[in-house]
Order: C-alpha cells, then structure tokens, then sequence
C-alpha cells in the first residue's frame, strides 16, 4: 500500500513532473478551445517529441492535456456557439443563451467546477473498480455497440426542440456524412459519385466547425447593428449554494460518463449526449428551460464527459482496448516505450497504474486553477462588436478547418456545411444532431458488420440476440421507452411546456 502511494505522489512531488503536468493541462484548455485543434491531435504530435522521454515524464505531459482539452471545448460552446470538442456540443446548447444573456463568466465557472468534479469522480471509479468495469465492456458485443449508437442517434431527438422527427431526421442526415467515403470492408467507395476528394471522407471537424460557426455568423448577420452583450465576470467562482444545489446531477451524471467512458470506443461525446438527455428527463424545475440557458444543461455534460476519462483508461490499462481516440494514440505511446497495454500491464508494471492515477488527479487540481483564470479575457471576446467579431470568426474557422489535415477542400466543406447549417436553423432544425450523428456514423457501420459477421449472414440469429442476451434487452428496452417518452400517447395532445424558473 505503501508503495502504490509513493507512485501515486510521485507526479506531486517531484518538479519536473509537477510542471509538465500543469503545462500539459494549461495547454489542453486552450487547444481544446480551438476548433480544429483536437486533443488527439495534440497528443498524437507529443508521441514524436516524447520518444526519448523517460514514460513517467511523457504520461504527465499527456495527461495534463488529455484532462484539460475535454474541459477546454466547453469555452468556445458557451462563448461562441462554437464547441470546441464533439463532447462539447451538448454544453452550447445551453451555454451560448447564457453568454447571450451576459452570463457567460458565470457559466464558464460553473462548467469549471463540475468539470472538475466529475474528473474526480471518474478516477476514483478508475482506481476503485477497473476490474469490475472492464469485465462489464468486454460484455458488450458488437451487436450492443449497434443498439447504443441507435439510442444516441433517438436521444438526439431531444436536443432538437420538440420535433423528435427533425431531431432523428438531421441526426440520419449525419450518419449518411459520416458513411461517406471507402467502405471500411470492402474499400468500395460509397457516396463519393465519382470523386476522389469525396473517397477520403469528409472531415467532422469541418463540418462541425460550418454547422456551429458560419451557420451562426451568418444568422449573426441579421442583427449586426446590435450593441454586443456586456459579460458579467464579477462573480465567476460559483457560490457553494450553487455547487451544493447541482451536485446530485454532477454526481449521476459522472456515473454515466465513467460508465460510457469504460465502453471501447464510446468516450466522452456519447456520454455527455447522454448525461444532457438524463438531466432533460430528471429535472423537473430546471433554471430555466433546457435550451434556453438552463445551468442543468451545463452541469449534465460537462460533468458526465470528464468523468469518462477516468473511465476511457479501465479498458486500456486492463484489457488494452482504447475507450476512446485520446487512449488509443496513449496505448501507441506506451508501445513506443517498451510497455504492453493489456491485463498483462496490471500484474508486470502495477505502479504505471497508481502514477497514471496520481497524474490525472494532478491534473485535475490544475484544471480547477487555470480553468477559472483567463475567464476575463475569453469573456472579452464577446464585446467585440460584431462587424469585427464576425469576419474574425470566420477567418478563425478557416484556419481550424484547413489544419487538421491542410486540406484547402475542408474549408469548402466548411463554408457549404455553414450555408447549409443556416437554412436548416431556417427551418427549425438543430444542427447539434447533425455533428453527433457523423460521430456515431462510423460506429454504426462497423458495429452492424461485425455483429452480422458474427451471426454468419444469419438473420434470424442476429436478430434473437436482441431479446436473448440480458444487455442488448436492456438497450433495446431504453430506446423503445425513449422513444414512447417523447411521443404524445394521444393524438393532438402537446407535451407538457417546460417549467420556466427564475434564473439562478
């Protein structure tokens, strides 16, 4: 116990490691603040520069960015309309109608906090019950994957208003973008009509980045004359009041992140979809009505997809499956030093687990501290007034769009999502579907081959497991009760209005 605790201190007392693991989190939050500049990609870069680093050194590093680029998405959502991370597009849709009505800094402190606690959450899951978690991941078959995917794509449906036919519609419209290119089986091109640029896929960084961003400048276009909103940022750390009041919802919201988190390749945008879905259902005298500026809405996803950090490394440290695209770029650089990811790691090299432990909480205390500095200056931004804020923002998401690959088609893709985003917004569809839809697209396609693959070609095989296996009757019964809960039991009868509640 003694010696699991010295590996666990070791990145708090040492200072070189103290100071990587505060640089790495101070660089996670503003990378992730950057549409374009995701944290896979700037893990995936640290692989190079940390070859001939000693592994403890390189954890530390990666760690403090891992933590603070999931946090750091949230920034731009609630600021800008603009999330950040997939991850953080739950967290705009009630982020952005509070930076409009001027509490963006007491939105961005809140966000930090629960964030925060839901960090802790999820790696105390991670130390406590690996075990336990891996061996409920390695239960889900390829079949589950399918049904879970199908759930997230429904739940959509209830970030889009009060149509759940818009919602699964513009969410089936992702999945199509998300399929476009080789087929992954077959290499058969799909949707391509020829094309060779079409046959690499398209980029879900600019789409999203066009979705969010140019669709919302040119919706800001209408009301250009209008004087920007003045932030409050007097009053940015949240009274305990406040965090007493939403610290049941960060609490089951965590669960689900690290839950969702444990499964391989779920990760933190499905369960932030799902968190903001749950607080939707369980909170019955929100702030303010969900997608209005409702904190529920804040505190939901950003709790829930923090929490699935610690949860994403269970099946990388036990069974050397990545949780999400972050570990599996880790499990590379554990390769690249000699390690071997797998149940093999916890038994040969047990103090790599209690130092990744100790790092993350590390990490976590900094995320705390500099996610509540620089409020002041991100809040700045909006009270440029918009003939200057909009063209920058536009300029802005170019560069993001053309740096993740430096492809000049992204920025097309871009500006044709953009134009497109605003004429569905036109028409009362949410565009937040759209993004996560191309997200669990892939998802979707593999999952669906490789349980037919597993039945043979067998249909009716296939299709028993559904009510057969105790897990996939369990996905099959939350999504036939989401779908009967968000479906009026009588002809002509509205849904019950939101409660609307005095603001905090």
């Amino acid at each position: 116990m003694s010696e699991a605790l010295g590996y666990f201190l070791m990145s708090w007392i040492d200072p070189g490691l103290l100071a990587l693991t505060a640089l790495g989190t101070v660089a996670g939050i503003y990378i992730g603040a950057i549409p374009g500049l995701s944290v896979t990609m700037a893990v995936s870069i640290l692989i190079s520069f940390t070859f001939k680093w000693d592994v403890n050194e390189a954890l530390a590093l990666m760690c403090g960015i891992y933590l603070g680029g999931v946090y750091g998405g949230s920034r731009t959502a609630i600021l800008l309309n603009i999330p950040g991370a997939p991850s953080a597009v739950a967290t705009a849709a009630d982020g952005y109608p509070l930076a409009k009505r001027g509490e963006a800094g007491a939105a961005i402190g809140l966000t930090t906090v629960m964030s925060v606690i839901g960090g802790f959450v999820g790696i105390a899951v991670m130390a406590a019950a690996s075990p336990w978690l891996s061996d409920l991941a390695l239960k889900f078959a390829p079949r589950d994957y399918l049904m879970l995917a199908i759930w997230g794509i429904l739940l959509v449906g209830s970030l889009s208003g009060e149509s759940l036919a818009k919602g699964v519609f513009a969410g089936a419209l992702g999945v199509t973008i998300g399929t476009v290119g080789l087929d992954p089986l077959t290499a058969e091109p799909r949707f391509t009509f020829g094309s060779m640029q079409l046959s690499a896929g398209i980029s879900y960084v600019a789409a999203m980045i066009g979705f969010f961003g140019v669709a919302e400048v040119i919706s800001q276009v209408h009301d250009i004359k209008l004087k920007a909103i003045r932030q409050d940022v007097s009053k940015i750390l949240p009274s305990w009041g406040m965090v007493r009041k939403y610290l049941p919802l960060s609490l089951r919201t965590s669960g689900i992140g690290v839950v969702v988190g444990a499964l391989p390749g779920a990760g933190g945008d499905i369960a932030a979809l799902l968190a903001y879905d749950h607080a939707k259902r369980t909170v019955k005298n929100p702030s303010r009505p969900f997608g209005e500026g409702a904190y529920e809405g804040l505190v939901a996803p950003e709790s829930a997809n923090n929490a699935a950090v610690g949860g994403a490394h269970v099946p990388m440290l036990t069974l050397g499956i990545p949780g999400d695209a972050v570990t599996a770029v880790i499990i590379g650089a554990l390769y690249i030093h000699g390690l071997n990811p797998g149940p093999m790691l916890m038994i040969q090299t047990p103090h790599l687990f209690w130092f990744l432990v100790g790092a993350l909480c590390l990490a976590n205390v900094f995320l705390l501290i500099f996610g509540l500095t620089g409020i002041k200056i991100f809040c700045k931004i909006m009270e440029i007034p918009k003939p200057i804020l909009m063209p920058l923002i536009v300029v802005l998401s170019a560069v993001g769009a053309y740096a993740i690959s430096s492809n000049p088609v992204d920025v097309y893709w871009m500006l044709g999502f953009g134009i497109f985003g605003y004429f569905l917004k036109m028409y009362g569809f949410q565009v937040a579907p759209i993004i996560l839809g191309i997200v669990l697209g892939p998802i979707m396609d593999r999952s669906y081959r490789q349980a037919m693959i597993a039945a043979e070609g067998d249909l009716m095989q296939y299709f028993s497991g559904f009510v057969t296996e105790p897990i996939s009757l369990v996905i099959l019964i939350a999504i036939l009760l989401s779908v009967l809960s968000q479906t009026p039991l009588w002809p002509g009868k509205k849904k019950d209005q939101p409660a609307s509640a005095n603001a905090v």
